[in-house]
């Protein structure tokens, strides 16, 4: 008998049909993957598994009996834990209390802490109940995630995306996690974009496409593009490079320090990088090490008073903000999707023309002294981007937030490269998207840079990485080292380097980790 099983579960939004009909069994004891593109269903259906949304119909059945989950607390109370994707922690909170935040208020603090402690030293996820996060790395906050689900003492846990923000070595002890759970018979829903983890830990598959089941297999008799394939119904696009000859600088940073802004954040210290046309530097970093500090300095969201510090193809711009940086031909795509690099409530063309800067608009302008908006060529030049990026949505001028994640980002990133900017600054490009988004974006990228622009790919992914990148460079603790010749650095290095190998070690040194 399955742990779990649903049968013809379905969830609808008005007549839009996120889930058809899904069936779905998942045993004790086994790690199952749930696999699919962006907007196939697969966050609604383990929303529908967790409480957090009520299907529209069909059954949902939990060790033979049909039940109804009406909340993630009815949730965990039957056996379900979930970490999501996106971490909830109280950064100014230590770990215990962040972990009794979500446990029965009866249970004293310095029983929890107790247990937390040794139940992630059994699991071999250590973790200092005392510690406060904000000074925690991000693998470490992924450990309270996954230690506070295990203190519900879950039957079935659901991990969504849970490698996106961990070196390989962090990953590794995360899947030596799992693989001890599956022996003590409990199960795991797996969601993951990286196929060949998939391949690696997982013994069934189940893949969604549209909403629906389209098949199951056992991964590790398939190959990431067979995977893949199954996923998307097409082969997927193998990304192509070619080498350029660089050119002129066209952002060069010399020196640069900045403080934290906020308590929490990060301080830059002694950042020096050039990027030449033709050149894509990817930098390579676990999240929270100044990668989003770095990212606002470089669009001039955050100004510095050293003006000489920043300069975008030749030109002084440390005290010039975004739009002035905008029109010295530089574009820039920020990590979060909504909000900062859309507005969700207005439609796509609205973001296309509000991400134009004044003599980009022109082109939408018109009626003489008076000028009026032509929403005609703004409609047109957002279809031209949606075609280019195969973005997919629901109606001919969607709101931005009715896009999946995926295809949302892949507007983004084609709203920028429309402007064929002879600089881009991309933060984490392809994060949380599908194996077909990601290679369509990592191409552009590459397009890009062939056709002469300068590019900096600030990414956690290191297979990206390694796939677009003509130099690496690693960011840890807001230092960053000398870029490498992408042919010259390994994975594992690389890993390395992100989790702290060559902290508060000068370039040089960085170089000596490098050769040992």
């Amino acid at each position: 008998m399955p742990l779990l099983s649903v049968r013809g579960l379905t969830k609808l939004f008005g007549s839009f049909a996120a889930c058809s009909h899904i069936d779905l069994d998942i045993a004790g004891g086994e790690i199952h993957a749930l696999l699919g593109e962006n907007g196939a269903g697969k966050s609604t259906l383990v929303k529908m598994l967790f409480g957090v949304l009520q299907p529209s119909a069909g059954q949902i059945v939990w060790q033979g009996k049909t039940v109804t989950i009406g909340s993630p607390g009815e949730a965990r109370k039957l056996g379900v834990g979930m970490v999501f994707q996106h971490f909830s922690l109280f950064e100014a909170l230590t770990v215990g209390e962040n972990i009794a935040l979500s446990l029965d208020p009866k249970i004293s603090l310095a029983q929890i802490s107790d247990e937390a402690a040794s139940l992630s030293k059994a699991y071999g996820l250590p973790l200092d109940p005392k510690a406060h996060v904000a000074d925690l790395s991000v693998g470490e906050r992924q450990r309270i995630e996954i230690v506070r689900a295990l203190l519900q003492n879950p039957k079935l846990i659901i991990l969504d995306e849970p490698t996106s923000v961990l070196t390989p070595q962090e990953a590794d002890r995360l899947f030596e996690t799992l693989f001890k759970l599956r022996d003590e018979g409990r199960s795991v829903l797996y969601i993951s974009h990286r196929l060949e983890e998939v391949r690696r830990i997982c013994d069934r598959a189940t893949v969604l496409r549209h909403g629906k089941v389209t098949g199951a297999c056992d991964p590790r008799q398939e190959t990431p593009a067979s995977l893949a394939r199954m996923m998307v119904g097409s082969d997927i696009a193998e990304v192509h490079r070619e080498s350029v000859q660089p050119g002129e600088v066209r952002l060069d940073v010399a020196d640069l320090s900045v403080p934290a802004s906020t308590p929490f954040g990060v301080s830059l210290k002694n950042i020096t990088m050039k990027v030449r046309a033709g050149e894509i530097l990817a930098i390579a970093g676990v999240a929270g090490n100044g990668q989003g500090e770095l990212f606002d300095i470089l669009s001039g969201e955050h100004t510095v008073p050293e003006n000489d510090a920043v300069q975008i193809r030749g030109r002084a711009v440390g005290e010039i903000g975004i739009n002035g940086r905008r029109l010295m031909g530089a574009s820039f795509v920020p990590e979060e999707r909504h909000g900062h690099g859309a507005v969700t409530g207005m439609p796509l063309s609205d973001n296309l023309l509000l991400a134009r800067n004044q003599s980009d608009r022109r082109a939408f302008l018109g009626g003489g002294l008076f000028s009026i908006i032509r929403h005609a060529s703004v409609r047109s030049a957002t279809q031209r981007v949606c075609a280019e990026m195969d973005v997919r949505k629901s109606g001919e001028d969607p709101a931005a937030g009715a896009l999946s994640g995926g295809n949302l980002q892949k507007f983004i990133v084609g709203r920028e490269l429309d402007r064929q900017p002879a600089l881009l600054v991309v933060n984490q490009p392809t994060w949380g998207v599908d194996a077909g988004a990601a290679s369509r974006i990592r191409q552009a990228l590459i397009d890009l840079a062939r056709a002469g622009s300068a590019v900096v790919v600030i990414s956690q992914d290191l297979d990206e990485i390694f796939e677009v990148a003509t130099n690496i460079a690693v960011i840890s603790e807001g230092q960053l080292s000398d870029p490498y010749p992408a042919g010259t650095l390994t994975m594992e290095r690389i890993g390395l380097l992100m989790g702290g190998v060559h902290e508060r070690h000068s370039g040089s040194e960085v170089a000596h980790a490098h050769r040992a």
